[in-house]
């Protein structure tokens, strides 16, 4: 039994769909350079914590109002510095994943690109 494969226009469009896939991965690693230069900031305990991370999820920045600070009660300081740092990765995360899908079209292909 032979399988016919349907005629998607000829070299011409494969030709066509390469140059698309080609300005795709230009664009997504320029947009990966771009948001790895990008710092991601979040706040915890009313702002008494903020810390500043960048899009390769670096630490860049951490203050600490004097209020935060508590020797009788460090585990706060420590929770609330934790808080902070897991918000600011998971908006440079978050960010990253929407822009990156705004190019590729919602395409999740994992080593394609």
């Amino acid at each position: 039994m032979k399988v016919r494969i349907p005629n998607s226009g000829g070299p011409g469009n494969m030709n066509q769909m390469l140059k698309q896939a080609q300005k795709m991965q230009e664009d997504m690693a320029n947009l990966q350079a771009d948001l790895e230069e990008r710092e991601y900031t979040a706040t915890s305990g009313g702002g008494m914590i903020e810390v500043t991370v960048d899009g390769k999820h670096l630490i860049k920045n951490i203050k600490i109002k004097p209020d935060a600070v508590d020797p009788e009660d460090p585990e706060m300081l420590e929770d609330l510095i934790t808080v902070a740092v897991n918000e600011a990765i998971t908006n440079a995360i978050k960010t990253s994943e929407e822009e990156m899908s705004a190019i590729t079209g919602g395409l999740n292909m994992p080593g394609l690109f």
